[in-house]
């Protein structure tokens, strides 16, 4: 039995194996044939000054196109600015307050904000009624002692001036450009106001959040000189705003504690508008002025004598005492720079541009001392490598 295994496998060892099917070979691709050679197409450039010059012309177009852009988006612009400006505001008084009250950033805000809203509360309940009236007899005086200076100036032989309200407005409102006519109406105001306030609110809750977000966008080695750059314009916005604020509380106080003394008509009114208006240098004091002089003779001779002293007296404590303390800290700005900003910004932002005048350019100022500083540390590092 044990023989015929045997031999069964040696049968089959000696058998030969079946060969393995080859797997099929991929077929290669085929080369596409062409008759002639590639030539040059008509957008083929060779030149490197070519390319040059076409890049230069792509950056100056792109930058008229911005410009363009920003021109047409001009309202939007003003009041994102508007609402960094009051960021700035509530920013300051979150810190100012954090040096007596050391609690979290969010319920210092949240005082502050509330503070604000109460005062306007008060201002709106107790002394609005005061004020509506006060200010439905202020276009009536106005307007009498303004006959009269036109009819005294006839009398001397100075020309015929023939003037109502309607035609001294349209000249007023003319002086500032048509570019915001569509904020010109009650709603138009009340909505960008309360736009301003909420976007000032959301930028003073996380500063830091948007800083970020902007340098993010930049090249690394960019970022340094920006958080720089941007560290030193919240300091000057701050203090200048501080100061702004401050001598808008002493004129405005002063001017109705002034007025009530010496007796001279709608004293609360002219406390108030000469303390609003004093959020506006040069031009601000100018048209606060006036109006407490013209009421101020429209009570008689006496009392327009001291609406004048108390002018003079209330802008030299802001001229002499105010600004000086608070430019000491911050940027120093000439007048004409200013006045010269504020017309330019007036014709082309409408009043809020008056507003906005003053932190604009106090913020360009700081952002050109910041790049002469740069250049002014590269030069003396290249001169201390080639020495």
């Amino acid at each position: 039995m044990a023989a015929p295994k045997a031999t069964s496998k040696a049968a089959s060892a000696a058998a030969p194996r079946a060969p393995r099917k080859a797997a099929p070979k991929q077929a290669a691709p085929k080369q596409i044939e062409r008759e002639e050679p590639e030539a040059p197409g008509p957008t083929e450039i060779r030149s490197q000054l070519v390319r040059t010059e076409l890049l230069r012309a792509a950056v100056w177009l792109g930058l008229a196109l911005l410009i363009g852009v920003c021109i047409i988006l001009i309202q939007p612009i003003r009041l994102i600015f508007a609402g960094i400006v009051m960021a700035s505001m509530l920013d300051g008084g979150t810190r100012l307050l954090g040096r007596v009250l050391p609690i979290a950033r969010g319920w210092r805000l949240l005082i502050v904000c509330l503070s604000l809203v109460a005062f306007l509360v008060w201002t709106v309940m107790f002394a609005g009624s005061q004020i509506a009236d006060q200010a439905a007899t202020l276009q009536t005086v106005v307007m009498g002692q303004v006959e009269r200076i036109a009819a005294w100036a006839a009398e001397h032989g100075m020309g015929d001036f023939q003037l109502d309200t309607k035609t001294i407005t349209d000249n007023i409102a003319g002086t500032f450009g048509r570019v915001t006519a569509a904020v010109g109406t009650v709603l138009g105001a009340l909505t960008s106001l309360i736009m301003v306030l909420v976007l000032g609110v959301f930028i003073a809750i996380e500063p830091r959040l948007y800083e970020r977000g902007v340098a993010w966008m930049l090249p690394m080695k960019s970022r340094e000189n920006f958080y720089i750059t941007t560290a030193r314009m919240g300091f000057t916005l701050r203090r200048l705003m501080a100061g702004r604020l401050l001598g808008m509380l002493v004129e405005g106080i002063g001017t109705w504690l002034a007025c009530l003394a010496v007796g001279i008509p709608m004293a609360a009114l002219m406390g108030l508008l000469t303390g609003l208006l004093a959020f506006i240098p040069n031009i601000g004091a100018i048209v606060s002025g006036v109006l407490l002089v013209l009421v101020g003779f429209s009570a008689g001779v006496d009392t327009g004598l001291w609406a004048i002293a108390i002018y003079f007296i209330v802008q030299t404590v802001d001229g002499y005492l105010i600004v000086p303390m608070v430019a000491k800290q911050t940027v120093d700005l000439a007048p004409a720079l200013v006045l010269g900003a504020q017309i330019l910004f007036g014709a082309l932002l409408g009043i809020m541009g008056l507003f906005l005048a003053d932190p604009i350019v106090a913020m360009i100022k700081v952002a050109l001392e910041r790049e002469a500083e740069r250049n002014a540390g590269a030069a003396k590092t290249k001169a201390a490598a080639s020495s």
